[in-house]
């Protein structure tokens, strides 16, 4: 495993790690999520990421059990949680000084831990004021019940913004944000985002980097009964990977399929090792509803040295889609 700097902080992240959404407590049993986890950990991986919205919460509550059942150093793992969609009653949701310190102290409990390593905000909301919200994040930080927060899908002027108000007020500044970012969805990543890696030293957990699935190969025939995008609630993202407007994307996720084979891979590995390249993203946050899935995704670290100059302009003739100014 390879380890990465979150950001300009001393935390050091693996650079591929392990996330809950959609699977926990929904798609697969505690069996099989315990059996990923300790695959999980018993290959490098030291980041875990989750949120009080997974699963209603219930997503925590099995990964806190399983933290609790093998007892592990906490030194030797990063567990996250992230606020914003906590319940229906006006202050279960948002990000209000309320909702904040009571999702954390929801959250450390389902998780049995005594502080959470990363704390998100999990999308900006415009009903609280970020100074509010800073204040907030602050708090828990002097009190030790979070090491180092965060946004989620944030705008840059977004960041910027918290991070203008931290430094005049002498508080403590997001440390990372967590975007989405595979092939397929680059703008923000790689150029809303870069004057950010620059000027505040911003780390990145990016998630969805196989695009749920697309980047997989599974729905370049058709689409499989046990996949996600069938789960119910998942209609949305269903349309979204799979809507008249991503239609383009599986005739290009067909070609990648076809060139990571030239390359002695296959599409997942090549996907994962295609975010891996980039010098700006600190960890790649997979999810496996199986076993052998995560298994192999950990083989993407073996096909980075694949990825030369030749090889991302032949990806690059593929996708067509490099935003203008990009970093990357």
């Amino acid at each position: 495993m390879e380890y990465r700097r979150l950001g300009k902080s001393g935390l050091q992240v693996s650079a591929l790690s392990f996330g809950s959404w959609v699977t926990f407590a929904h798609q697969i049993g505690d069996n099989v999520a315990e059996e990923c986890m300790v695959t999980a950990y018993e290959n490098g991986i030291n980041f875990f990421d989750n949120a009080e919205s997974y699963s209603s919460g219930k997503s925590e509550t099995v990964m806190g059990n399983i933290l609790h059942k093998m007892n592990w150093d906490r030194t030797s793992y990063v567990v996250s949680s992230k606020v914003f969609w906590g319940g229906k009653l006006p202050n279960q949701i948002g990000l209000s000084r309320k909702h904040v310190i009571e999702a954390c102290h929801a959250a450390l409990k389902r998780l049995q831990v005594d502080y959470l390593d990363l704390y998100y905000c999990h999308r900006p909301d415009k009903d609280s004021p970020i100074e509010e919200t800073v204040r907030a994040m602050d708090t828990l930080i002097n009190q030790g019940k979070i090491l180092y927060w965060g946004t989620s899908e944030w705008s840059a002027q977004e960041i910027m913004q918290a991070h203008s108000i931290a430094r005049e007020h002498h508080l403590t500044p997001p440390a990372m944000e967590q975007p989405q970012y595979n092939m397929f969805h680059r703008e923000r990543f790689e150029k809303e985002y870069r004057r950010l890696y620059t000027e505040v030293g911003m780390g990145t957990t990016i998630w969805s980097p196989l695009a749920s699935g697309l980047l997989t190969g599974k729905y370049n025939d058709s689409i499989p009964t046990d996949t996600r995008l069938n789960l119910k609630n998942m209609e949305w993202l269903k349309d979204s990977v799979l809507g008249e407007a991503a239609k383009a994307n599986i005739e290009k996720a067909r070609k990648l399929s076809a060139f990571a084979q030239e390359l002695g891979t296959n599409l997942p590995r090549l996907a994962l090792a295609w975010c891996l390249k980039n010098p700006n993203v600190s960890t790649v946050i997979t999810g496996a509803s199986k076993v052998e899935q995560l298994k192999d995704n950990l083989n993407a670290l073996e096909v980075v040295p694949l990825l030369t100059e030749e090889v991302m302009a032949k990806i690059e003739t593929i996708l067509m889609n490099k935003p203008v100014s990009s970093m990357f």
